[in-house]
């Protein structure tokens, strides 16, 4: 089959500074009213930032001609390219320090061009930072440090095209730049869907997912992006290469796994063969209310281990109902979901309310095997799930500190995991601001053996100093997370400023095998780096 022309993109313009669309952000009448409901914040918001207020120096280097059609220096593209949307992002933009701005911006569009840019960067002591739609909230694109002359960000957004579509393998080969709406529009006339959806889904590519092994929406089954994968194309400074294209493989390691999470460290991903689904059309979903937490935890874990294979089980504790809408009376809420592209799904609910309900949850259930939760907690929660970050950066422009940090751990390990997280990050969080915190927790993803908790913390912070004290907080939470020997991460990257805990984690053998195999890609020990493409 032919390339499958890619769908027009979105009109609306994307905030630089801060997430999604500038006309999504809270107005300055709602970032006042959410911070008069945190002791301790400003009186009025931040401005929101200006370009023309930046820094920008002149770029250190020059493109060659060949390359030059292919590359910006525009202040605004650049601005853009200099940081992800983690709250330390955020904040730093809004007081103006947004650290290294990348000289350049690259928008290749095929693999050849991809390799000419790196090969001229290699020769050129240029860092480059492979960029997708700029989510990342753990500093992934973002250069620290003063080891390049200069920096590129690769921007693979205009390499967005369905290549191809096997029908009878239900799959198809995509370029990994498309984003999240790009690439479902292009597979939806054919019935299909990757049926991959994080939260950053409208604002982040394929590409992107792939090189942080990222985890979507689903809370059951397949989980992760790793589960879609069939094979890879990555463009490294010592050569191009693509695996086999196959259902499943013993031979050695898995090449793919070597690229899957390696955060464009290894070599930029520009293309993948993914596993498809049909499109769900039978849906159903139900609320069910505990006021007991941990009878709400056995209850998920009993759901996890059931055969029932939910596609939304998540648990939100009291603080999270209430801030979502979900419940006003205290209770802790599970949101319950399941779908099907071949036949109805109310029996496999009803199973699981059943066991829900042997644990004391109380039930909120619309009509079997029909979406129809307007006005409901199932609405409620997905309207707040939405929303969430435009709110975050409001609270921001309020000197609030309020992030979300995510992991993962075994049940035998979850009680007491999210126990402490409540009780100690939000003693720091008082001690180092002196204001109260409120530290609220869900689970969005739940195995057989264990499960993922989300914590959302918000304190205010001392103005001008937000950045310190989310990172005296956030390295209180990282000795908590390793002493319960939970992931430092479950849903995204490590980036830089996970680091630390990453460090503590990896096994040492594997630490060396990855340092071995950036040693063998620098591209200073290439004899010839021009010659990029197998």
């Amino acid at each position: 089959m032919s390339a499958i022309p890619s769908v027009p993109r979105s009109g609306r313009t994307r905030s630089w500074w801060g997430w999604g669309y500038t006309d999504a952000h809270p107005d300055d009448a709602e970032c006042a009213a959410m911070g008069a409901l945190l002791p301790g914040t400003l009186a009025r918001p931040l401005p929101i930032p200006r370009i023309d207020d930046l820094l920008i120096a002149r770029p250190a280097v020059t493109p060659p001609p060949s390359l030059a059609h292919l590359v910006t220096d525009d202040p605004r593209a650049r601005a853009a390219h200099a940081m992800g949307k983690a709250y330390r992002d955020v904040i730093r933009a809004l007081r103006a320090r947004p650290g290294r701005i990348p000289d350049l911006v690259a928008h290749p569009t095929c693999d050849r061009e991809v390799a000419d840019l790196l090969a001229w960067a290699g020769e050129h002591d240029v860092a480059v930072i492979p960029f997708g739609g700029g989510s990342s909230v753990v500093g992934g694109v973002e250069y620290r440090g003063d080891a390049h002359r200069a920096v590129l960000s690769l921007d693979l957004t205009s390499m967005d095209r369905v290549l191809e579509i096997d029908t009878a393998g239900r799959s198809a080969h995509i370029q990994a730049g498309a984003l999240g709406p790009v690439l479902e529009e292009q597979l939806r006339p054919h019935g299909l869907t990757l049926r991959h959806f994080p939260q950053s889904f409208e604002f982040s590519t394929l590409g992107g997912w792939l090189a942080t092994r990222a985890g979507g929406h689903y809370a059951t089954v397949h989980t992760h992006i790793d589960d879609f994968v069939q094979s890879l194309r990555v463009i490294t400074p010592a050569g191009a290469g693509t695996s086999w294209r196959l259902p499943a493989s013993g031979a050695g390691p898995s090449p793919d796994r070597f690229f899957l999470g390696s955060e464009g460290a290894l070599g930029v991903i520009t293309e993948a063969w993914m596993r498809l689904q049909e499109r769900p059309c039978h849906k159903a979903s139900a609320s069910v209310a505990f006021t007991d937490f941990h009878r709400a935890l056995d209850a998920v874990r009993a759901i996890a281990q059931s055969d029932l294979a939910p596609a939304n089980c998540r648990l939100l504790d009291a603080g999270e109902a209430l801030f979502s809408g979900a419940s006003h009376d205290g209770s802790s809420v599970l949101v319950l979901g399941f779908e099907s592209a071949t036949g109805p799904v109310g029996d496999r609910l009803a199973s699981a309310v059943d066991l829900a309900r042997a644990h004391s949850g109380r039930v909120e259930m619309p009509p079997a095997d029909r979406d129809a939760s307007a006005g409901s907690a199932v609405s409620a929660w997905r309207s707040a799930f939405l929303r969430m970050p435009y709110l975050r950066d409001g609270l921001a422009r309020m000197g609030a500190v309020v992030e979300t940090f995510e992991t993962a751990a075994t049940w035998d390990k979850i009680p007491a995991l999210i126990d402490a997280v409540r009780t100690e990050v939000g003693a720091a969080a008082l001690k180092i601001t002196g204001h109260p915190a409120t530290v609220n927790c869900r689970l969005t993803h739940v195995y057989p053996d264990g499960a993922a908790p989300y914590f959302t913390v918000a304190v205010a912070g001392r103005p001008g100093d937000e950045v310190e004290v989310w990172d005296d907080i956030k390295a209180v939470a990282g000795e908590i997370l390793h002493r319960h020997r939970a992931t430092i991460t479950h849903h995204h990257a490590v980036g830089r400023d996970h680091r630390a805990g990453y460090d503590l984690q990896r096994p040492e053998p594997f630490a060396l095998a990855l340092r071995a195999a950036k040693d063998a890609l620098d591209p200073c020990r290439i004899l010839n780096p021009g010659v990029l493409l197998d």
